[in-house]
């Protein structure tokens, strides 16, 4: 297993590279993330190192002259961690810590640690394992000085089994065990779905971050776990909810985020099976951050790769509290940008180029909730009057939300 960075106390830098396949500001945007993935970690983060180049060193990812650069300011500050943006190769994690003496983590083993402190359930933690495993399998030469060691004695002469064979072969054994242990959850969790009966199933989805157990909360007054920190959410919550007389099942599940693991897209099948046998999904988007229209390619794109991005959706633009513009001059010239746009503006343009029901509210206000709660309830109804058209329940008395936000 990944030993969890929790244990100690980490003071970091995190590296960078502006390249032809991402601009400075993208760098910026991808640090920041970066940032806050190593807060969430905790992990304190120093100075940041960004180098201009046309493609990532094969051996080292950064020049030497930058490695060298950053080797001085671990020597002079007291660093003990170094976090790279993109995911490393074996050869390039051996030769960076050979260089640097420190610990060194990339994205991907940043997100996995995560992963691991967040995950509570026995479910979550195999499949965090299983992730974990099948990183660490090509990467094992790395973390040995005894390679060249053989197990000898009786019955063992000869050419041996060199230890990190042996190690090879005890993790190999381990991601087998992990996916024997998640194929029978697997089956578990398909025969509880069969059982949900003709519910309508709705799931929450979006960027890592946006609000989505806060909506669950409000929706289904539940009190799941939601804070300021990535991956709050590792496991799938399934509630039953009730918007005027019509129930249906409430879902929510992982965050997405750009250069999300492959390993975890895997591990995590059954989490997002919820997601993929969804009959409705709800993409919550955080309006208030800089970058948030890169947010929904990179959740419709995680969404088409695993087989759902052709359900119907419904846009919840959230934290419209937490929205700022920054009025331009008159006598500026320069080309409009994101931030100069009032948040009427915003609302104007996704109204006019979207292709789905989508709405602007604050979860944490609890402003506009009874709009959306109007909306999802039509969009269940609609949903579920196609599948079962004469059910009485569908026609219900006149009936009021109350004004508390009570469904």
């Amino acid at each position: 297993m990944i030993e969890s960075i929790r244990k100690t106390e980490y003071r970091a830098v995190i590296v960078g590279v502006i390249s032809e396949f991402q601009d400075e500001k993208a760098v910026k945007e991808y640090l920041d993330e970066l940032e806050f993935l190593s807060y969430t970690a905790g992990v304190q983060i120093i100075k940041r190192f960004t180098q201009k180049i046309e493609t990532p060193n094969p051996r080292t990812f950064v020049g030497s002259g930058k490695l060298e650069e950053i080797r001085l300011f671990v020597k002079d500050n007291k660093i003990n961690l170094a976090i790279f943006d993109d995911e490393l190769s074996p050869s390039q994690l051996r030769n960076i810590e050979k260089t640097l003496n420190i610990r060194i983590l990339d994205r991907t083993n940043l997100i996995l640690d995560i992963f691991a402190q967040r995950a509570k359930t026995s479910y979550a933690k195999v499949q965090v394992e299983l992730a974990q495993y099948t990183y660490l399998l090509p990467r094992l030469t790395r973390m040995w000085t005894h390679l060249e060691r053989q197990r000898g004695g009786i019955g063992l002469r000869g050419p041996g089994e060199t230890e990190i064979e042996t190690d090879r072969r005890i993790i190999r054994e381990k991601i087998a065990r992990c996916k024997e242990q998640l194929a029978k959850i697997d089956r578990q969790m398909e025969t509880q779905r069969q059982h949900r009966g003709k519910l309508v199933r709705v799931a929450l989805v979006g960027y890592t971050n946006v609000g989505k157990s806060t909506i669950m909360n409000l929706i289904s007054k539940s009190n799941l776990f939601a804070e300021n920190k990535l991956f709050a959410t590792l496991d799938t919550t399934v509630r039953k909810v009730v918007i005027h007389n019509l129930p249906f099942l409430l879902s929510d599940t992982v965050g997405f985020i750009r250069k999300l693991p492959t390993h975890l897209i895997e591990s995590f099948k059954s989490t997002l099976d919820e997601v993929r046998e969804a009959d409705l999904l709800i993409h919550v988007v955080d309006i208030s951050h800089s970058n948030h229209e890169e947010q929904i390619k990179i959740v419709n794109q995680t969404l088409t790769d695993i087989g759902a991005g052709d359900k119907p959706t419904i846009v919840l633009f959230n934290k419209i509290d937490a929205y700022t513009f920054i009025p331009k001059d008159e006598d500026d010239l320069t080309p409009v940008e994101r931030k100069n746009l009032t948040l009427q503006d915003l609302q104007n343009m996704w109204l006019a180029n979207i292709h789905c029901d989508c709405l602007f509210i604050s979860a944490k206000q609890k402003t506009y909730i009874n709009e959306f709660k109007e909306l999802l309830y039509s969009r269940v109804k609609q949903i579920h009057q196609q599948r079962y058209p004469y059910d009485d329940f569908l026609y219900p008395n006149v009936y009021e939300i109350d004004d508390d936000n009570e469904s």
